[in-house]
């Protein structure tokens, strides 16, 4: 069953409380493996540390990126805020190949040169105790990238689903270790690494994808097309365009209509048309420009390349 659509200030309550959590586990998370380290010198409880160094610069970032992606349109910028999501995406994109490569870089002189780890009790206890934490931030992140659709929150969880993993790894990393295997924790730290860079690639990639306007989704154009034409004084759409910015989807198209309509009347069938795309489309901002059905005109998506 789909969720109902949340009032902006809603969606915004969620946003703020989603980023607080975000900060106050990475922070905690932060103290407790860096005093795994102290305790055991392991360099994959070293790259988990790492790692969560990046997440919780990211979650700053993204506190403060939400709430300014919040903030309503003014004089100066009349489409809103919301690119500030993707702006900050791809910080923490950087942030995550910068800690990614200082790991592989690491990991490679203890390849080099193995060590032997002492007591591992509390380095795994300590793994344990992130995982519980982090699973319970990842469910009340889902909740909110649910109901709100948040390009920054989405962002974070993708950081602490990373974070799940590589936990889970030095946990095993570590056992190995136990048992005599000296060499699995460097190995199991290069490997976290190169999965920290995957994982930059994709938030990069998604981010750049927003702020250079990308067009919605195939699937979700062809509902604006069928909204449209489903209206009965309807012919016709063409040059549909689409992108979003933050939580909205911006829409132009043109509507083809009866050209003996009367102009209120043109306008009256464009605003059923925009009220019934928002059903489908909560919180969207729809511009429709309409013209006489049959009109002979050069139409911009016959001039685009694919």
């Amino acid at each position: 069953m789909a969720d109902t659509p949340l009032h902006p200030s809603d969606a915004a309550r969620l946003m703020r409380l989603a980023t607080n959590a975000s900060v106050a586990v990475a922070i905690t998370l932060i103290l407790a493996k860096a005093v795994a380290y102290a305790q055991t010198g392991s360099m994959s409880i070293l790259a988990s540390l790492i790692d969560s160094i990046m997440d919780s610069g990211a979650s700053l970032l993204n506190l403060f990126a939400v709430r300014y992606a919040l903030a309503p349109a003014d004089r100066k910028h009349r489409f809103g805020h919301g690119k500030a999501e993707s702006i900050s995406a791809l910080a923490q994109s950087t942030l995550i190949i910068a800690s990614g490569i200082y790991l592989l870089i690491e990991a490679g002189k203890r390849l080099r040169a193995p060590q032997e780890l002492p007591t591992l009790e509390i380095g795994i206890a300590v793994m344990l105790f992130t995982i519980v934490a982090t699973l319970a931030l990842l469910a009340l992140q889902h909740y909110v990238i649910r109901r709100t659709q948040s390009a920054a929150i989405r962002a974070d969880a993708l950081h602490y689903r990373t974070d799940l993993l590589t936990n889970s790894a030095v946990i095993l990393a570590l056992i190995l270790a136990h048992w005599g295997w000296s060499g699995m924790d460097p190995l199991f730290a290069c490997g976290i690494a190169v999965y920290i860079l995957l994982t930059a690639r994709h938030i990069m990639s998604d981010a750049l994808n927003e702020l250079l306007d990308r067009e919605l989704p195939e699937a979700r154009r062809q509902l604006i097309r069928d909204t449209a034409n489903r209206h009965a004084g309807v012919h016709g759409i063409h040059d549909l365009r689409t992108r979003s910015s933050g939580r909205v989807d911006f829409i132009e198209l043109h509507l083809e209509l009866d050209g003996d309509l009367s102009l209120r009347q043109a306008h009256r069938i464009a605003d059923e048309v925009i009220a019934a795309i928002k059903v489908e489309i909560p919180g969207a901002d729809v511009v429709i420009h309409q013209d006489p059905a049959g009109l002979r005109e050069i139409r911009q998506e016959e001039t685009l390349a694919d």
